[in-house]
């Protein structure tokens, strides 16, 4: 079975033609000169600019260019390998960083699927990754005909239990990257007096677990790659001038990244 996009406006399969997708009611959505199509009608956007925006973008990707988090990609990759899997969609996929690891441990025959709500970062990864179908839509209501997914992966995204539930097949798989207990405990010192642990996620409603991991390691990383890891999270927020100060005394520093690996199968 070949997974197939919907309509983003009606809610009926789209199907390709000289680079133009269109539905039976002649909605139509250009493929990109990139390689992806942007399922995301303007009427349906919250904001001008929806998701990361290009400063985040290159924060990551400038941050991904080193191998501190290709542990956490290599293991990924063949836990989605190990699994029977003819499509598999990568939820809030940014610029690709771990879907195209995954199309390459696959068979040619598989089908890999990225889809995210920010422009930039779909169109940096479609542009570098050819083997993947990447589309600009939301993922709470994502652009794809139901049951056709044996695999969801949803790394540090949002996970709307019935929305996946929807996309996969019956006995599908959901995997779901979640902080693990002291991920980036040391950065956390320099803006909380104290500092929370990580909790285990919930189970999705409609989803049973089945396979928890815990992956982590401390690793010595460069001053001016931290910079790049406190841009692409939430600290980025919360980091101040003196906190950059702190962190410019020394060249390189201590950081723990810690992450709980859950794969959830549809009840």
């Amino acid at each position: 079975m070949t997974l197939h996009y919907r309509c983003p406006i009606c809610s009926a399969p789209l199907t390709e033609h000289n680079k133009t997708l269109h539905c039976e009611h002649n909605h139509q959505f250009d493929v990109a000169k990139e390689g992806y199509v942007n399922l995301l009608p303007v009427q349906f956007k919250k904001s001008r600019q929806p998701g990361d925006n290009l400063d985040m973008v290159q924060a990551r990707r400038a941050f991904f260019a080193t191998d501190h988090y290709q542990f956490l990609q290599s293991h990924l990759a063949q836990a989605i390998a190990a699994l029977p899997c003819h499509a598999v969609i990568d939820m809030g996929c940014g610029e690709g960083f771990y879907t195209q690891a995954i199309a390459n441990s696959l068979p040619a025959t598989s089908q890999v699927f990225g889809v995210d709500i920010s422009k930039p970062a779909i169109r940096y990864a479609a542009k570098r990754y050819p083997q993947v179908h990447f589309s600009v839509a939301s993922i709470k209501d994502t652009p794809f005909v139901a049951a056709q997914a044996d695999v969801l992966l949803s790394v540090f995204a949002p996970v709307f239990a019935d929305e996946m539930a929807r996309l996969l097949k019956p006995q599908g798989q959901l995997l779901v990257v979640s902080p693990g207990p002291k991920h980036l405990y040391e950065l956390k010192t320099h803006i909380y007096d104290e500092v929370r642990l990580h909790d285990a996620p919930d189970c999705p409603q409609g989803f049973v677990e089945a396979e928890q991991t815990h992956l982590e390691q401390t690793q010595q990383v460069p001053t001016d790659v931290i910079k790049h890891l406190i841009k692409m999270t939430p600290f980025a927020w919360k980091f101040k001038e003196s906190h950059y100060e702190a962190l410019d005394q020394a060249s390189h520093h201590e950081v723990t990244f810690s992450f709980l690996i859950t794969r959830y199968q549809k009840a």
